[in-house]
């Protein structure tokens, strides 16, 4: 299996069958969802705005491209339109894959809008974009993060235009959290629900209708013959990461990320795997910690690994911010404060 990022629309198209144009629970999920949530998809719904392909002739420029929905994004607040960066990726041949500075989207009441380019992070695969204020008023919604942990098990569904079409619904449950995919860097939470290309960027929504995450890849899962394709391994880049981002790249600041300063190395003890302090830099020296020490606990949470260690500094601090460090030295557990740096 392999990942694949869901963005460009294809002749696959026909093999969709839209009822409705939402993809329907099962239902008995069905029936309790129209009970309680109606207006979190109503919401959802509104705040959802389909990524366009750029169409237009440059020879022609007073003719309008054709309408070829690529990818999915939402509107946060304020015309600030939020997608996946390789969902809004441009190809140019002398420069090979570029960001616009200009995108069209369309919006859930087929309003055909211009946004143009606030901020992006490439390491995280997340771009702002913002809509002219004179534009502003015909958004018909908007969305909020939910940046609480989400737990293995909530139910979700998304919004979003798979291979091209929608807006359609997807229903289903967060699986594992914690799962690394080589195509980011951070921490991504698998949700057991429909993905398709052109899914990408569109939001994860919980039960109140809030963002839990943005959509970043489906795992392709049989040999096909276009790029094109659909699964139920959907991966997304959490919610509270990805509020960060969105609200760094709004106020115009580069996003900074806590340093510990100290490298790991994984040992065992007895029969549990550890992580030992390979080598130690500052802040972490300058606080106490030693090579060798077993690192065991950050403000209370356990470390597990590596990535834990780094997902827990990108999401839960920031730069200044002093931690507890819990160690095993030898036979005696210490916690040591560290004031973490920058980077």
């Amino acid at each position: 299996m392999r990942p694949h990022f869901a963005q460009k629309p294809s002749v696959v198209f026909l093999r969709l069958m839209i009822i409705g144009g939402v993809l329907l629970p099962s239902p008995q999920l069905q029936a309790e969802q129209s009970q309680l949530n109606q207006s979190a998809f109503l919401r959802a719904k509104q705040a959802t705005v389909g990524i366009l392909a750029d169409t237009q002739d440059p020879r022609m420029p007073d003719v309008p491209g054709k309408l070829v929905v690529r990818g999915t994004g939402f509107h946060l607040k304020d015309g600030y339109i939020v997608t996946a960066r390789h969902a809004a990726e441009k190809y140019e041949p002398a420069t090979g894959s570029v960001i616009p500075q200009q995108i069209r989207i369309l919006t859930d009441n087929l309003h055909e809008l211009p946004a143009v380019l606030v901020g992006e992070n490439a390491f995280m695969d997340v771009v702002v974009y913002r809509v002219p204020q004179e534009h502003r008023s015909v958004l018909p919604g908007n969305a909020v993060f939910n940046v609480a942990d989400a737990a293995v098990g909530t139910e979700v569904f998304t919004v979003g235009y798979p291979l091209g079409w929608g807006p359609t619904m997807a229903f289903g449950r967060l699986g594992n959290t914690n799962v690394f995919l080589p195509t980011v860097e951070t921490r991504l939470m698998q949700a057991d629900l429909s993905s398709c290309s052109g899914n990408s960027g569109g939001g994860v929504f919980d039960a109140k209708g809030e963002v839990i995450g943005i959509v970043h890849a489906v795992i392709r899962t049989e040999k096909e013959e276009t790029a094109s394709s659909c699964s139920r391994l959907t991966f997304a880049i959490p919610g509270i990461l990805a509020e960060r981002i969105v609200s760094s790249a709004i106020a115009g600041k580069p996003l900074a990320f806590s340093r510990l300063g100290v490298q790991l190395t994984s040992v065992r003890e007895g029969t549990k795997l550890r992580m030992a302090v390979k080598d130690v830099g500052e802040p972490a020296k300058s606080a106490g910690l030693q090579r060798h020490d077993l690192l065991l606990e950050i403000d209370g949470v356990e470390i597990i690994d590596g990535a834990h260690l780094k997902n827990y500094l990108i999401e839960r601090t920031t730069p200044g911010q002093t931690v507890a460090v819990k160690v095993r030295r030898v036979d005696v557990d210490l916690t040591l404060h560290v004031v973490l740096g920058g980077g």
